[in-house]
Parts: C-alpha cells; structure tokens; sequence
C-alpha cells in the first residue's frame, strides 16, 4: 500500500439508482461526513444508462423505485428507462451529487484494516489503466448485480453456425437492426417481455421460446390513484400519500 492514501469517510461504489439516493441521504443526515462516489463507466444512470434495447422499462411502480424525497410526477407510474435516467440525472443535480462522482473508477481490491478499522480500496482507472488507492470508514456497495461486461449467454449447440445476429440484450447497440427481420427471442422473463411488443413494430417475425410456464397480469401504465392525488393534494403529499398506499397494498393485500 502507498503511504500517501487518500481518506474518505464513506466511499460508495455506483452511480446508479442506489448509489445517487444513498449520495442524497449523506448530505441530509450526515452533512459532516465526506464521501465519494466511485463509477465504472463515464455516465451515471447504472442500469438505466447503459441498457438499450427496445422497450427498456421499470418492473415496478415509481412510486415505490423512485425516491422518497424525490416526488415522481410523470402521469405514468410504469415508467421507460429513458424517463428513469432522466430521473437519476436530475436528483443528482438538485442535490450537487455530481461533483462528488469520480467516474471511470473500478473498485478491483478492498481489504478491512481490523487494527484501524478502516477499508483499504484499490480503484483502477479504466483509460489510464493505472491504479489508487483510498482509506474509508464505511464501504457502500451500490454496484448491482449485473456484470455489466459479461452478462450471461448459454453455451448453444451450432451458434457458431448461425448466419443470423446473435445479441443479448444487455449488449444492445441503438444503431442494431431489425427491420422486417425474423427475430427468436428466448425466455420469457421481465426482459422479454418488455422486448417482443416492441420487436413486434418493426420485425417481420417474432416468436417467442419459453421453458418454464409463466403468468402475465395486464396492468395499466397509469395510476389512476396517483393522479386523482395530483390534483386534490400538492405534488409532494400526493406522491407521499401514493407512495404509503402502494407500500401497504404490497405487503398487506
């Protein structure tokens, strides 16, 4: 280690959804306590920021994935990703997150110091290829659990025979076509299912393979609720009143 290690009170490694709110609660509670926030990549947004593919969207209400010192105000409570990333970007700038982001920074090494109680961090510059290292008290994992590199592709039999484009959608570039091509798109899970009515506009063909049996529930992009609230109460206490019910009607209904 160099003798001549930065020090942080708190290092949080993401920029994403998690790591910006959990930026936001330090300055609140703990506005004595110096932190950075250490990204990967050149942009904050995590997820929401690097996924492209057609119909990219939030599995859950934004009531309840949004912030809750953050009214969400779109009249939809399903939101796409472009609107969430949005999102992301403004509370970061309202509560001057961005000045505290050093961004492509990879957390390689941490190691817990019992004697100091401190965390040793080895960051790695992802241009430069060179290496830092930090001091902390506390680590604040907001990293996610994708791979945002490699995501998982199985090993199929005769892929490398097919003449056709072979593309997970983690890996999806905006500039990919598939204008009235025939488009296999498999599994049946949360992606999918955002992908295929969206491949549906333009491919030629879409047919989806599924393993497992599933279950679809249609539920409108809108919360009637949510927007009844908007107009009676103000955007701050409709959104908190919003925010309560749907929490309860979770885990009580």
């Amino acid at each position: 280690m160099s003798e001549n290690e930065e020090y942080k009170d708190i290092v949080i490694v993401g920029a994403g959804l998690s790591g910006i709110g959990a930026a936001c609660h330090l300055k609140r509670e703990c506005p004595n306590k110096n932190f950075i926030i250490l990204e990967a990549r050149a942009s904050i947004g995590g997820t929401w920021d690097l996924f492209k593919y057609p119909g990219i969207r939030s599995d859950s209400d934004m009531f309840t994935l949004g912030y809750k010192f953050k009214p969400w105000r779109s009249g939809k409570a399903i939101a796409d990703g472009p609107s969430i990333l949005k999102y992301i970007k403004e509370t970061a700038e309202e509560n001057k997150i961005v000045e505290s982001i050093r961004f492509n920074k990879t957390l390689v090494e941490a190691n817990w110091d019992s004697l100091n109680k401190t965390w040793k961090l080895k960051l790695k510059d992802t241009l430069s290829k060179t290496y830092a290292y930090i001091k902390c008290n506390f680590l604040y994992m907001c990293s996610g659990y994708y791979n945002y590199e490699k995501p998982y592709c199985p090993d199929f039999l005769g892929a490398k025979n097919f003449k056709g484009t072979i593309i997970h959608p983690q890996l999806w570039k905006e500039s990919t076509n598939y204008t009235d091509k025939i488009v296999t798109v498999i599994g049946s899970g949360a992606t999918a299912v955002t992908l295929v009515p969206e491949l549906a506009k333009k491919a030629r063909k879409v047919v989806m393979l599924q393993r497992s049996p599933t279950y679809l529930i249609a539920r409108p992009s809108e919360d009637w609720f949510a927007n009844l609230m908007r107009v009676v109460f103000s955007s701050r206490l409709a959104y908190a009143i919003t925010r309560f019910r749907t929490f309860f009607s979770k885990v009580y209904i």
